[in-house]
């Protein structure tokens, strides 16, 4: 790899860190303006939406113009197809969180659900570890360390599947609910989607390492898995 080349590829990856960081950032926020209805705060993420739009907009001008002016061999060439596919999964992560944040503003009142706000807490708090942990594989090309953050999504489903029944619970419980139980749903939802985003980072990291593209989504691979995961979650 030529010096030139690996320079203009660490710019490119020092903006998908850019990227990944502000994301998470980003999911954090829009999950805070929803449990604590801040519309102010839902306002300012709604506004920052277009800033990831223009940046994974850029890293691929950027990347398919070091790919037409320096040819790159097989091995290069492939480093920057991970890269722009990644990109492309966390501009989707973050019109996830934006999307939750319009949906602040949409649904705009006090009433909350505790108990599901908690589910949705701690839904967050795992997925940006996982966000985390997937830039940090990226930088260290680590194979068997993204395998490992997909796997965990396997606890992301579990935590939809048993924070969607919390919510239907509450329906049950009382039907005015029924705008409120809908907005929740769509949160939860966008959570467990944002999850299997986090999975498809981890395959282009093994893309970038080894060449080969694989399915690294548990719920996929075996389906089963949630169910079992949940029976354990009971006993």
């Amino acid at each position: 790899m030529n010096e030139s080349f690996l320079n203009e590829l660490k710019k490119l990856q020092r903006t998908y860190m850019k990227m990944g960081i502000t994301v998470s950032d980003q999911i954090y926020q829009s999950i805070k303006s929803f449990t604590d209805n801040d519309q102010v705060l839902a306002n300012k993420i709604v506004k920052k939406d277009s800033k990831i739009n223009d940046e994974e907009v850029d890293l691929e001008k950027e990347s398919l113009n070091l790919i037409a002016l320096k040819q790159p061999v097989a091995n290069n060439f492939r480093a920057i197809i991970s890269l722009l596919k990644a990109s492309s999964d966390l501009e989707r992560i973050g019109d996830h969180a934006s999307t939750i944040a319009r949906e602040t503003l949409r649904l705009n009142t006090k009433n909350r659900m505790p108990d599901v706000n908690e589910a949705i807490n701690q839904m967050s708090l795992k997925i940006r570890g996982m966000l985390e942990y997937s830039l940090d594989a990226y930088v260290h090309e680590d194979e068997q360390a993204a395998r490992l953050i997909a796997e965990e999504d396997l606890l992301i489903d579990k935590k939809f599947v048993l924070a969607k029944n919390i919510i239907i619970d509450n329906i049950e419980k009382d039907q005015n609910k029924i705008e409120l139980v809908t907005s929740y749903l769509m949160v939860v939802r966008l959570l467990e989607r944002i999850g299997d985003h986090i999975v498809n980072l981890s395959e282009w990291i093994v893309y970038n390492a080894t060449g080969k593209i694989v399915e690294l989504n548990p719920g996929k691979i075996e389906p089963e898995l949630i169910a079992k995961e949940l029976k354990q979650e009971l006993k």
